[in-house]
């Protein structure tokens, strides 16, 4: 992915963001750059002694303002519906109606979380199995309690479901596949991406991620194994890298990307982001000390770095994963001080989980597009809740107030919590 001929040059071409903190990039930006937090008191359903109850929620999304496709809604979750409408926005975005494009030479990568079922989807069928249960088997269930759930009903659940929708809705019919890697998702999507326009099987392709952590099923399994914000004040509930900070929250959202072989850019005129330099990849392997060092990213890092020919000096600014969490927090500034030396605490970080909290695959691309944003726009958005220095950490975390940018190149990661990693180096344009 270095940067050599025009020929090998991907570029990004349009971005659409579905979020806590704004429904389309104008109105994500907007919040984004001036500090204004999409965490408040969990709404869509009731928390009951559950010890978290805030959450970033997107608010007033319609599906019906996004999705063109509308028959295909009542077999979308609420993550698909996200992911679909993200990648409808970035498509406007990067003025690519259809038909404007070969189908053939337009494909889609997409990354996608854990997808639950509601409760009332199953509750006939389950009424059905306690009245026929007789103790040791279930006779008779199989021909008449299973005629209880809805033919179609597992599609809303299979994470490869948003790359095959975002494939109907813009009639992509070029390579299309799925990332089921939890937070480290939108960043593997954009480098399988890259590769499949670099080997020649695409012109563009459609690249992003969606998840959503709100919902009763997996709010109650995230209590129980995550470390999440225990405080009653939203306002200071995410606090990526702070010495206080005691949790991270949970949220929804998605991001695409439309990317391009720069000459196909050029050539229509279309409108440049940036041009993505190197992607890498890696993971903390077996041992506990790995894990807690955060190797995987380290190796990531390093790995993007040569890809792009660059050096840590060259880094204007790291969009960090920081979850907010102390462990994953101190891990992570372990690795950019393993893979950047002494640089490591002097490039600009900002945390954008602070602003609309971690929801898996998404978190990962809804951040990048905050990136691509903020080097369009030359202002670097702040970290929120940053107050006291973690000396576990030793990082310059952008506080207080954005920061006018002067270097237009940036890294973005992502891990998670079992070491998967993932880095993407960017250049604006």
């Amino acid at each position: 992915m270095k940067a050599g001929s025009d020929s090998h040059r991907v570029v990004v071409t349009g971005v659409g963001v579905v979020s806590p903190i704004g429904i389309g990039q104008e109105a994500f930006w907007q919040n984004l750059i001036a500090g204004r937090s999409g965490i408040d008191h969990l709404t869509a359903f009731p928390p009951g002694g559950l010890p978290s109850k805030l959450a970033a929620e997107v608010r007033d999304f319609d599906p019906l303002e996004h999705i063109y496709h509308r028959k295909f809604l009542k077999v979308m979750s609420r993550d698909i519906q996200l992911g679909v409408a993200s990648a409808s926005m970035a498509m406007k975005d990067a003025a690519l109606p259809q038909g404007s494009i070969d189908p053939e030479r337009l494909g889609v990568e997409f990354g996608a979380g854990h997808m639950s079922a509601t409760p009332e989807e199953l509750s006939d069928a389950a009424r059905h199995l306690q009245q026929t249960a007789d103790g040791i088997s279930f006779k008779g269930w199989a021909e008449e309690g299973l005629g209880q759930i809805a033919p179609l009903w597992l599609l809303k659940q299979l994470p490869n479901m948003p790359a095959c929708h975002v494939a109907i809705e813009h009639d992509a019919r070029g390579p299309n596949n799925t990332i089921t890697s939890c937070e480290s998702s939108a960043l593997l999507a954009l480098a399988e991406g890259v590769r499949v326009i670099e080997r020649g099987a695409a012109d563009a392709m459609i690249v992003g991620a969606c998840s959503s952590y709100i919902h009763p099923l997996e709010f109650a399994r995230l209590n129980l194994y995550e470390n999440l914000a225990r405080g009653d004040d939203p306002r200071f509930a995410c606090r990526p890298f702070d010495r206080d900070r005691d949790g991270t929250v949970a949220g929804e959202g998605a991001a695409s990307f439309v990317i391009e072989r720069y000459e196909h850019a050029i050539s229509r005129g279309a409108p440049i982001y940036c041009e993505v330099l190197g992607v890498g990849a890696g993971c903390d392997g077996s041992d506990a000390a790995n894990r807690a060092s955060g190797l995987g990213l380290a190796r990531s890092i390093e790995a993007a770095l040569r890809q792009s020919d660059l050096t840590p000096r060259d880094l204007g600014h790291i969009n960090a994963h920081g979850k907010g969490t102390r462990k994953d927090d101190i891990a992570e500034a372990q690795a950019y001080h393993r893979a950047l030396g002494l640089v490591a605490e002097s490039i600009p970080v900002t945390a954008l989980k602070s602003y609309f909290g971690h929801f898996d695959a998404g978190a990962g691309a809804v951040e990048l597009a905050g990136s691509l944003l903020a080097m369009r726009h030359g202002q670097l958005p702040m970290t929120l809740n940053y107050r006291t220095p973690d000396p576990l950490c030793r990082l310059n975390i952008v506080h207080d107030e954005p920061l006018a940018m002067t270097n237009g190149i940036a890294l973005s990661v992502n891990r998670t919590r079992m070491g998967q990693s993932a880095a993407a180096v960017i250049r604006a344009i």
